[in-house]
């Protein structure tokens, strides 16, 4: 009898594949749509507010406009399609009655989160690179990465956030209404109230607070340090606590998805 030593490398890749190929049959929607929703808010700002050569302060130094709200738009766009991709995964399938077909192949629990999480991250891998691309041909966007591999570690950690809380909302709801409200009423505010369009420095006090209790905040400071080299929070303290999140939200789905809570019932 063939058996499957340590870790099936085969089926994950197959998974994976699987859910890439998914929302790359529907990439105008899935890719570009995103990609120019994001590309929208830089041209409305900068047309409304940057023409008079509008500058922000961030830690000491004086930044363009454009310049400081392009890195914060290109991974807001990345995490809320990491989020839309995974949240739809498990979610159609409890729907459309063929969960079975995730749960019944000879996949560890891991293995099925690492396949979902990685096909999520995949698709806002590719989100951001089309909105940076794009960007390199506004004329009003001079940006570049000068630290790269704080670049690389937020978009990844952000990513990888927002996909197992996505996870997470495609098992605990029971139609679409459930994840919609959850991206309505949850990674949307967080998101747009993160720190991406302002610098929480020109907030009042007790807004600053509510400002680092919220992680998309280190997301999104972390990602634009990445490519100005200016950041309104402590890099190491941000890269530590989003790890440290997602360690949390990766332990919590692991288990629900071991024990099949409300996927198997």
């Amino acid at each position: 009898m063939p058996t499957i030593r340590r870790v099936n490398w085969g089926g994950l890749q197959t998974l994976y594949v699987k859910e890439v190929m998914r929302f790359f049959k529907v990439q105008l929607q899935t890719v570009w749509a995103p990609a120019i929703t994001t590309l929208m808010f830089l041209v409305i700002f900068t047309v409304a507010l940057g023409r008079s050569g509008r500058m922000v302060e961030l830690s000491g130094t004086s930044f363009h406009l454009a310049d400081f709200l392009a890195p914060g738009l290109i991974i807001m766009g990345m995490i809320q399609t990491a989020f839309a991709n995974s949240s739809f995964s498990l979610l159609v399938g409890k729907l459309q009655g063929n969960i079975i077909d995730y749960l019944m192949p000879p996949l560890s629990t891991a293995e099925l989160m690492t396949a979902l999480v990685g096909a999520a991250v995949t698709r806002a891998a590719l989100v951001g690179m089309a909105v940076f691309v794009a960007m390199q041909f506004w004329p009003a966007v001079h940006v570049m990465p000068v630290h790269l591999g704080a670049v690389i570690w937020f978009a990844l950690m952000g990513s990888i956030m927002l996909s197992i809380f996505g996870l997470l909302t495609s098992i605990w709801a029971d139609k679409f209404d459930h994840a919609a409200a959850v991206t309505n009423f949850v990674v949307a505010p967080l998101s747009l109230l993160s720190g991406t369009f302002y610098s929480i420095d020109s907030l009042a006090p007790a807004f600053q607070a509510v400002s680092h209790a919220n992680p998309f905040f280190y997301i999104i400071s972390g990602f634009r340090y990445g490519f100005l080299g200016a950041a309104d929070s402590p890099i190491l303290l941000g890269g530590l606590l989003l790890l440290a999140i997602n360690l949390a939200l990766g332990t919590l789905c692991y288990v629900l998805l071991r024990k099949g809570w409300k996927l198997k019932s």
